[in-house]
Formats: C-alpha cells, structure tokens, sequence
C-alpha cells in the first residue's frame, strides 16, 4: 500500500504540467489492487459536486429571470399600462387558482374509536333523555328487548285526570281536542258553555280540570266524566256526564265588590307610605299621576297631610282578590279636603267635585330626553350649508316610544322625503306637530290619539346621523317654535251627567277606611269528603300548549 502511494506520488511528480482530470485518469488506467476501490467515491463527489455547482448556477440564472418578469407590478400605478394589464392578468389567474382549490363541504367521514355493539349502543343510551321521554323511570329502564314477548293488548287506566290551559289566541274547542277530548263532545261541550258565556270572556291561561272516563271500545276517544273551570272571576262551570249526558252545572261565587279605601299621613314619602298602608303598587303609581296633574308632589302635597284613595276591589267567597282602577284621589290637609279627584266616563278620566276635567298644562315631553338642537337656522350636518330648521331635536336611543303630546287626530302617517317615517297630528285651535325619523309608526292616518299615548318609536330615517326625535309644531299650517306654546285643556261635566257623576263621588266617600277588608263567610263546605286520604290528592297530567 505505501509503495503505491510512493509510486503514485513519483508519476505525479514526474508528470510535470498534467492536469488534475489526466492525473485522474491516468490513475484510473495505471493501477489496480487496492487503489482501484477508492476511485469511483473520488468519481462520484466530483459529479456531485458540478452537479450543486450547475443547480446554484440554474437557480441564480432562473431567479434574474423571473425578478425581470415583474409579474406582480403595483396595481395602484401606470393604470392602464400594458404592465398594469398584465397584473390584473396575473390577479385573474391567481384568483381562479385558489377558487379552484377550494376545498368542498362534503362529510369527513371518521372510524369511531371503539365498536360499537348492541350492548354499548343501550349503555350510551342510558345516559340521555329519550328513555325518559319514552316513559321510562329512569335513564337506566329502556324500551322491550326482543326478549321481551309483546302482550296483544295492553290495560289502560280507567280514567285520567289532565289539566289543559287556554292558551294566548286559541280557542276552547282546538283546547280540548288538544287534550283528547272527541270532537263530536268537544263540539257539544263549547255550547253548553257558550249558552252560560260568551266564550270571549274566557282569558287566556285559564285552567280547566278534565276527566276522561275508560273507552267503550279498542281505538275509540275516551268520553268525557267531569270538567270543570273558572270562567269568570264570579262563576265557574262544570260538565258533568249524568245518566249518559253531558249536562252543564253553573256554579256563581259569592263575591264583594266594596272598594278598597286607604287613608294615612303622607309623612316623608307618599308613595312609601301608601304601600306600607296597603296599597296596591300599581293603585299607588295611578295616584300619584292623577294627583301630580293638579298639584306638584314635592311643593303643594306636606308631610301632615293626608292621602285619600279609592281602589276598585273585588273579593270572591273562594279567596281570590281582583284590583281594578284607582276610582278616587284626594289630598286631606287639617281635616278638609284639598284636592279631590274621580274617575268617571269610558275614557276614565278624572273630575274634580265641580266636575272639571283634570287639568292639562304645558305640553308632555314627545320623548323622555335633552334637546340638542333649537329651531331657528343652523349648518345641516348632512347637506353641509345653513337652512331653517323648524322645530327641537330631542336625544333619545333607538327605539324609545314616542308619545303625542296632547289630543289630537292623526293627519299623517308614513314616508315624507327627509323627515323619514313621519307622523302630524291636528290639535284643537288650529295647532298641529309632527314627529320625524321614526324607525317604527304605531298609529295611522285618521285615528284619535290621546295625551301621553305611543305614536312610534325613536329612529333615524331620513336626513339623520343618528337615532333622534325631531319635533315640530305648527301654527295655522305654519311652524312655529315648540319652545313657546303652552296647552290647556279641561273639560266641564254638565245636566244629567253632571249630577250621576255626583251621586257616584257621594257613594264613594261614603265607603269607610278598610271596609273592604272585613272578613268574608266561609265557603260552604263540600257535600261529600272523600272516604280515603288518598283520593284527597290529586295528580293531574299538565296538558302543554
């Protein structure tokens, strides 16, 4: 081995100006043994290494080539341009690579990771609700195996007990069709009942108790046993199947319809002290709007006054109590009264003892907000020059209620160019206003609106950059500045009227303090008691509408 490296040195040495590829070849062609087994590694790193060498030398070469293309040039220059134009091409092409790329919505379809057998399937399955909707007693208990030899017919109670509710629009009828009532008794039932009421008197949410007797035959509806209801706050009826026939049996509840009056000291707060008196929320809100009307709450009303209401108030024999309408407001100072206020007419407005309406002065806020703009000119925020602007800019969210401020008739009711959805009212003595940029109207052309009643909702139609009310009024057909006008409407109650609304102010004040609170008689206890505690209970299926 050494004398070949010798030896191959001298032939190198002796080969003066050859080149490292003869030399190369040379030792190819010369030796052999063990230096011709290190000659095709030398071989093939020298290919290797001229081949990276081309690829370096490729790449760099491919790489000037295509910075030179400007493939994707700035599209925001030179539009137009033959280069513009050729990007807009490669944006195309690009675009239409990726879309058809684009992945499909089709199922990805996975192995489970367990099998899943029969026995697995059931443990899952007792985990979930169906078996308890399929009428088992627990997730555990599932339906009949095949195991399971199906009886030909099953036993069926002998009756059942359901409670079915009139729901909000439904009718009597679909309600017991709905609780498995037959049609044919269904029908029947609804004239019995509507001979003893018109059935629109019936709320909705009333409950009515039915009992389904056993079937006369396999398949057919079960009949009618009992049912059962209160129709109105002073009667209930009941069906009852006697002698083969349905037959109606009214039943009418005692009840007491003494108003409720409460009289106390006002003290450091009228509304607390209302209530702690007894007085129903709602009763004590209804006073303190009527009261607030003619006198101010915080300024006229002292803390040795009294304050004298009267509630509609009704007692039924069974124990239920209806609040209706508050019917007297009076403010008592030193024994006398100062102010004293009664409901009286369909509208239920409210008379003084001369029988003057209660007095309405000032006009009520369209919308309970700031104003942000006065009438009189001003720069448009959207059209960008001054114009008049003719009438008050109320700030409000979108959707706040929109009320009327006094009585009046609706003239206009709709879309009118940049005010949006809009909406004019006519008053008395030749005034008139108008709500603009509704986002919803609640009234319509031609019909009467009350003082305080909602004529639309807060929004931003028309020329607005914002949810808003803008508020006009006008004089004659002319508007006029809102901020200058001042409404005072009452009324003046006369002849008959006049004396039935005093004979009704003599009837209430004579109802003493707490009157309605006197103890009413027991019930009449039931004819019959049940002979068992069990039949004491009574487990009846709700009937969901």
């Amino acid at each position: 081995m050494f004398t070949d490296r010798k030896e191959d040195a001298m032939e190198g040495a002796g080969a003066g100006n050859a080149s490292a590829a003869q030399l190369s070849l040379a030792h190819a062609v010369d030796h052999g043994g063990a230096a011709s087994s290190h000659r095709p590694s030398s071989h093939r790193q020298a290919r290797i290494a001229n081949f990276a060498d081309r690829y370096h030398e490729w790449r760099e070469h491919a790489s000037l080539k295509l910075a030179g293309l400007d493939l994707a040039p700035d599209l925001a220059r030179d539009i137009g341009s033959p280069r513009w134009l050729r990007g807009v091409a490669t944006l195309v092409g690009l675009s239409a690579l990726a879309i058809a790329g684009f992945p499909g919505f089709s199922e990805v379809e996975a192995a489970p990771a367990m099998r899943i057998d029969a026995d697995v399937r059931d443990e899952f399955r007792s985990h979930m609700i169906m078996p308890l909707a399929l009428g088992a007693d627990s997730g555990r208990r599932m339906g009949a195996t095949p195991a399971v030899i199906p009886l030909a017919s099953a036993p069926e109670r002998p009756r059942l007990d359901l409670v079915a509710t009139l729901a909000q629009g439904d009718s009597f009828e679909r309600m017991l069709r709905r609780a498995g009532v037959d049609d044919a008794e269904a029908a029947q039932i609804v004239r019995m009942v509507g001979a003893a009421i018109p059935l629109t008197e019936i709320e909705a949410g009333t409950k009515v108790d039915i009992t389904l007797g056993r079937r006369p035959a396999a398949g057919a509806s079960r009949p009618v046993d009992a049912l059962s209801f209160r129709a109105r706050f002073d009667l209930a009826l009941a069906v009852e199947r006697k002698g083969g026939r349905l037959v109606l049996d009214p039943r009418p509840i005692a009840v007491d319809t003494t108003p409720l009056r409460i009289r106390a000291a006002v003290g450091s707060s009228l509304y607390r002290s209302a209530r702690a008196s007894g007085a129903p929320p709602r009763s004590v809100q209804q006073f303190l709007r009527v009261i607030g009307t003619e006198m101010s709450l915080s300024g006229d009303i002292r803390p040795t006054d009294e304050f004298d209401l009267i509630v509609d108030y009704k007692r039924a024999a069974t124990g239920e109590v209806e609040e209706g309408e508050l019917l007297y407001a009076g403010i008592v100072r030193n024994g006398r009264p100062v102010k004293q206020l009664m409901r009286w007419g369909r509208d239920g407005k409210y008379y003084d003892t001369a029988g003057v309406g209660e007095q309405r002065e000032g006009l009520l806020a369209p919308v309970p907000g700031p104003v942000t703009s006065r009438y009189g000119m001003r720069r448009h925020p959207i059209l960008g020059y001054r114009r008049m602007h003719a009438g008050l800019d109320f700030r409000a969210a979108h959707g706040t209620p929109i009320y009327a401020v006094t009585d009046g008739r609706v003239t206009f009711a709709g879309r009118h160019g940049g005010h949006g959805n809009f909406v004019r009212l006519a008053h008395s003595g030749g005034l008139g206003t108008g709500y603009a940029h509704m986002s919803r109207i609640a009234v319509s052309t031609g019909q009467q609106v009350r003082r305080g009643q909602v004529i639309g909702y807060v929004g931003s139609t028309g020329l607005s950059t914002g949810p808003h009310l803008h508020y006009e009024m006008y004089r004659n057909g002319q508007a006029i500045d809102p901020a200058t006008v001042k409404f005072v409407t009452r009324e003046q109650l006369s002849g008959r009227e006049l004396a039935d609304f005093r004979a009704q102010l003599n009837r209430l004040q004579a109802v003493a303090p707490g009157a309605a609170l006197a103890p009413l008689a027991a019930p009449a206890a039931a004819n019959e008691e049940p002979a068992r505690e069990i039949d004491r209970l009574e487990r009846r299926q709700q009937i969901v509408t």
